[in-house]
């Protein structure tokens, strides 16, 4: 007998030993289920979270460098106090700066404040007013649905025109067109001039489409005198992004007069940091996760060797008859992991079906995706359960002496 054959035989006589045991197999089973909905739940959350976290700081851009007065990961509270005591960044070190940095496509500085928006009796709380210049179409990589951006002229000049995100111009125009008309930011009136694509929300949090974008001297005019500006700079080339960033530096220091042998007192900020940082609390995430599931396959498996040993001694005679009539160890090993094996990827067919609708309703509310690669790996684990769970009731089917099993009542 070939070992092709013996899988076959050991399909069989598994099938046959579920369905004459339907109940026993179905409540074996339930620690698996339970174990593989944890298991593809916390993949479906992981991915999920991955893919929203990767769509979100794309919008950071991977050539892009940011200049500011605090870094965006503080490690401790000690260095979050340091970085707020430091000066902040002006207009003409923003100015100086682009003058300065040949590695640079384009350098955009801005500030931003929160702020109430309003077109006629409809109002809009809590928009983002950002206050920048015209580089920043080209440092943000934002888009536009209508219109245009900002030009050099109108940043320059202070001219009152803006550029709004797609929820405001949802929540503000319901049916008129917003190219033309004028909104009320503060005490002063802005041309809407153009509309951005729709962007989503930031790392889950803040939405990049509740934005208002004005030129940067019509903020500082209005809102506020002397900003804290954070610098945008959008290198030539990602591949040289170390040596613009270690070049930007020095830049910033000599701009800012910073002696020699002194610490910087700003802060380079890149795309890296978020994904670095996400990374991290993933892996954690992850870990805390794996235990969980873990735990819940180890009840589940001691369930599945429970009911094999129960089965390996309910079926003694039977295996004493093969092993009489020539059936090799091996042959007897196969045939019990197989049955372990086969319950166990029964209840892991179970358990995705149970977790494919539940993370469909998970996805009104948090990030989830359930990928083939999620479904291959629940499917597999519940696969090795079962081989690791029914080994020893299956090694010790094996090991019968066949005189002693025949003898069994």
């Amino acid at each position: 007998m070939n070992f092709f054959t013996e899988i076959r035989e050991g399909l069989s006589i598994s099938f046959a030993a579920i369905r004459a045991n339907k109940m026993r197999a179905a409540l074996t089973t339930l620690g698996i289920v339970i174990g593989i909905v944890t298991v593809t739940l916390m993949g479906t959350a992981i991915e999920g979270l991955n893919q929203s976290f990767m769509k979100s700081v794309s919008s950071l851009g991977a050539d892009v460098l940011y200049v500011s007065r605090q870094s965006w990961i503080n490690h401790s509270h000690a260095e979050w106090l340091q970085a707020m005591k430091r000066r902040e960044i002006s207009i003409e070190q923003c100015r100086a700066l682009e003058r300065q940095a040949n590695f640079a496509v384009a350098v955009s500085p801005s500030v931003d404040d929160y702020m109430s928006v309003k077109f006629k009796n409809r109002r809009s709380d809590s928009v983002n007013v950002v206050g920048t210049t015209e580089a920043y179409l080209l440092t943000s990589g934002v888009g536009l649905s209508q219109g245009r951006f900002l030009t050099a002229a109108e940043a320059e000049g202070g001219r009152p025109v803006c550029v709004i995100g797609s929820q405001v111009a949802t929540n503000l125009f319901i049916r008129e067109q917003p190219l033309g008309n004028r909104i009320r930011v503060g005490p002063q009136t802005y041309e809407v001039v153009g509309v951005m694509e729709m962007q989503g929300s930031m790392l889950g949090m803040m939405s990049l489409d509740n934005r208002v974008i004005i030129p940067l001297r019509q903020f500082t005019t209005w809102f506020r005198n002397n900003p804290d500006l954070d610098i945008a700079v959008k290198v030539k080339n990602v591949v040289e992004l170390e040596e613009a960033r270690e070049e930007l530096r020095h830049i910033m220091r000599r701009i800012r007069h910073v002696a020699p042998g002194q610490p910087d007192d700003f802060s380079i900020n890149q795309q890296d940091q978020f994904v670095e940082m996400f990374h991290r609390v993933a892996g954690t995430i992850g870990a805390i996760g794996l235990f969980i599931t873990g735990l819940s396959l180890f009840v589940g498996g001691i369930g599945i060797m429970n009911i094999m040993f129960v089965s390996v001694a309910e079926r003694t005679r039977e295996i004493g008859i093969r092993k009489a009539i020539g059936a090799k160890r091996r042959t007897i090993l196969l045939q019990f992991l197989i049955e372990a094996a086969s319950i166990c990827l029964l209840g892991g067919l179970i358990g995705l079906g149970v977790a494919w609708p539940v993370t469909l309703v998970i996805q009104n509310y948090l990030p989830a995706t359930m990928s083939f690669t999620i479904i291959g790996i629940a499917l597999l684990v519940s696969l090795v359960t079962g081989v690791l769970s029914g080994f020893f009731p299956a090694w010790r089917a094996a090991r019968m002496n066949p005189v002693d099993a025949l003898r069994a009542e």
